[in-house]
């Protein structure tokens, strides 16, 4: 199902035009990456996105109810603790004062913000206030999520971390974008690439090579909780994975230690 969609988008600040006719479409459970060089044009794509700016010429098309965003800056000199903002934005938002509270607390203990939860925002270092922004993000899980340099500040286990969570947002049925100058990250994480060159998207279908694992079961594992799990298929006693190509060995591992048995893997387009 299509989540976004813009046609023939121009985008103008004065005399200055940063994007020119762009085509681009986000499909639901897809991971899709904006490369480019700064200044190319990539952030406006996103903002157009989420609808906080207006295109100068084509159209935006959004069928997405929830919406999360991490911005390129998150401001974080705030009163409040990383907690309550977030329990705060989660009312907001429609969830109840429990949910919004027990959920803000087990994003931000996946991501380990570095002083707990209850650490005043305007103390974070640029890295945890980093992992505020992606929480705030998935409180309530989004139909589209659009992401401007999520990794920025991370360190090295939060990588792996949002990597996982963006995985689990898009198999649950989000459209995700995001931008990102790391080859391996994009490599690893993306379903689909698209590059921005002057304001024009150059690359529209670059589809990363992903990899099928079938398997037959042994004990009980529930794959949709794994990591870099894009999709599960059963079919005549088979249990079927689409993984990213080069992030399948953890899957393999865990089948194995489980007792199950692998009758072929290989690369899909």
């Amino acid at each position: 199902m299509e989540v976004v969609r813009l046609r023939k988008v121009s985008k103008r600040y004065g005399r200055r035009e940063i994007l020119d006719g762009v085509d681009l479409h986000l499909n639901a459970g897809e991971l899709v990456a904006l490369i480019g060089a700064n200044g190319s044009g990539k952030s406006t794509v996103l903002r157009l996105m989420v609808g906080l700016s207006r295109p100068s010429a084509g159209s935006v098309q959004r069928d997405a109810r929830v919406v999360g965003y991490v911005p390129d800056v998150f401001a974080s000199h705030d009163r409040l603790s990383a907690s309550a903002y977030l329990t705060h934005l989660g009312r907001i938002r429609g969830l109840s004062t429990s949910a919004a509270r027990d959920r803000g607390l087990e994003l931000l203990d996946r991501l380990a913000l570095a002083g707990g939860a209850d650490t005043p925002m305007r103390k974070l270092s640029k890295g945890n206030a980093q992992k505020v922004a992606l929480a705030q993000a998935l409180l309530d899980p989004p139909q589209l999520l659009v992401l401007d340099e999520p990794w920025s500040g991370l360190d090295a286990n939060a990588h792996s971390t949002l990597r996982e969570l963006l995985t689990e947002a898009a198999g649950q049925g989000a459209a995700v974008a995001f931008t990102e100058h790391s080859a391996e990250t994009v490599r690893t994480t993306a379903t689909r690439v698209c590059e921005i060159t002057n304001g024009r998207l150059t690359t529209t279908e670059q589809q990363l090579s992903l990899t099928e694992v079938s398997l037959v079961p042994g004990s009980d594992i529930d794959w949709t909780l794994q990591p870099d799990v894009l999709d599960v298929r059963r079919q005549d006693g088979h249990v079927t994975l689409t993984l990213p190509t080069g992030r399948h060995d953890a899957a393999l591992l865990t089948a194995l230690n489980h007792g199950w048995s692998v009758t072929t893997v290989r690369r899909v387009r």
